[in-house]
Formats: structure tokens, sequence, C-alpha cells
């Protein structure tokens, strides 16, 4: 049986000020540097990961390589885990997306912003790498650091619901386990315990 070990990156500059982040190369903060160790150390109680795979955003990149180092792992980069585009709301408070009418506050995953993509759109593309790596890493532990709109998505992907797709904070992690191209449904792992999903 493999094992999918999903973290979020850290706390990101644009996290600590509730904005969309503007660029790829947006860095996480020392708070965010520190989740990342703190998220090292529970991978290594629980988990003999092989290799640390993350998104080539810089935010991810510095999340996967302080995990990846605290656990003498080599990292790989994948572009397939970067975040959705926000198209034109990059910069933008979190807030405006109250304000677009297209947004539907029942079904948040067919939004697209302005010149941007949904959450479907996402899905579509990670969703078909997720299931690569696991078949790459089919008897193996690996992270993979990435970033919440993924994460919602990956979590879609291996149960079949939007509903209650788990969006974890940052450097929350999941784990979804896996055998013979069948995942077990995904949990929430913590310092202390891991919780069930609802199906």
């Amino acid at each position: 049986m493999g094992k999918l070990i999903l973290v979020r990156h850290g706390e990101s500059e644009g996290n600590a000020i509730r904005r969309f982040t503007t660029s790829s190369e947006a860095e996480i903060t020392d708070f965010g540097r520190a989740q990342a160790a703190d998220a090292a150390r529970v991978i290594a109680t629980k988990f003999r990961p092989r290799i640390v795979i993350a998104s080539t955003y810089k935010r991810a990149r510095e999340t996967g390589r302080i995990i990846a180092e605290a656990l003498g792992l080599p990292i790989e980069l994948d572009p397939g885990f970067r975040e959705q585009s926000l198209g034109r709301l990059a910069g933008m408070s979190y807030d405006v997306v109250r304000d677009d009418p297209t947004f539907n506050l029942e079904e948040p995953w067919k939004w697209r912003p302005p010149g941007g993509e949904s959450h479907e759109e996402v899905l579509a593309r990670t969703g078909p790498l997720l299931d690569q790596y696991a078949q790459k890493f089919a008897q193996d532990e690996i992270v993979i650091v990435s970033h919440g709109g993924v994460m919602r998505c990956l979590w879609r992907h291996v149960t079949g619901r939007w509903h209650d797709a788990h969006v974890p904070p940052n450097c929350g992690i999941v784990l979804i386990e896996h055998d013979l191209g069948a995942y077990a449904g995904p949990r929430v792992v913590t310092g202390a315990e891991e919780s069930e999903s609802g199906g």
C-alpha cells in the first residue's frame, strides 16, 4: 500500500494580509517557515517518506525544501501542482469574491475568476497527476506540497464529492492511502491523531 502525504504550503505573504498572491515567487513568512518545520516533525513521527514533490510556486518550494531538509529527503518540483490562477483578482483582497455576481456559494468549485481558472479546471490537471504519482510510487510513502485550492481538488478527485472537500490550513496535512489503483478515503493528519473523512 502506498501513501500520499499532502501538505499545504506554510503561511505566505498573501495569506498574512488576506490578499490573493500577485506572483508565483511570493515567499512564506517566518511563521510559515515555523509551520513547515512543525509539519516535518509530524511527518517524521508518523511516516517514512521516500521523496518530497512540490509545486513550482516559491511558497510551496520553500515549504517543501524545509520538510525535505529536515527529513533528509530529495525534492522534486512539478508545475502541475501549482495553485489556481486568480487572473485579474491577483493582489486583491479575499473579500472581492463575495462581490462577484458569478460566485455561487452553493457551488464555489464552478466559479472562474476573471482571467483565471475554476477549481473544476484545477481538478482536470491535478487529478490525473495524482494518479501518475500513485502509480509511480505504488508501494512508497511520498510527500506532495501544494496549495489550498489544489488540495481541495485532490480531495474531490479521491472522494468524488465537492461538498465536503477539505481545504486545510497552512501546512495542514492530508493522508491518502492507495492500493492497486484504488484510493482510501482521505484523512486529516494532526500531531496527535488522524481523522477519517466522511467516506
